[in-house]
């Protein structure tokens, strides 16, 4: 199950990266006003300054980020551990825009920090991610 909850968060990492590439792509300037919102001035300020003048590299930065999360969430073993951090990092983050994000993050990270946490003894094998209840190995191991 552990496998299965990390395999659908790195996908949905690949699916939010792709959406930043088309928003990009096809209108940017709407990806640049995210940010107004931002409950800290410091926030909002650095949005404004920063990425609202320019905000296509900014998208594509942010989707090549997401991109790798979601490939190292996939990759499973050691590759996993950072993805499990790159995810969480990422959704504690992006609450610096507002209480209206945590409707999103609070419910999220109360997912993904207890299956990252129960996964992450079990991420120290490199390659893909074996289910332990499932592999005899795995079983005789203990």
């Amino acid at each position: 199950m552990l496998g299965s909850v990390r395999r659908f968060v790195g996908g949905f990492f690949l699916f939010t990266a792709g959406i930043n590439v088309g928003m990009a792509a096809a209108d940017a300037d709407a990806w640049g006003v995210f940010g107004d919102q931002a409950a800290l001035d410091v926030v909002r300020e650095t949005w404004q300054d920063v990425v609202a003048g320019s905000p296509a590299p900014w998208a594509l930065l942010l989707a090549a980020a997401e991109l790798a999360v979601g490939v190292l969430l996939l990759r499973g073993g050691r590759a996993a551990r950072v993805g499990w951090v790159g995810a969480i990092g990422f959704h504690v983050l992006l609450m610096a825009f507002g209480p209206w994000i945590w409707v999103w993050c609070l419910p999220v990270l109360a997912v993904l920090v207890p299956v990252a946490r129960a996964e992450w003894p079990l991420l120290v094998r490199t390659g893909a991610y074996a289910d332990p209840v499932r592999t005899p190995s795995a079983a005789a191991r203990g």
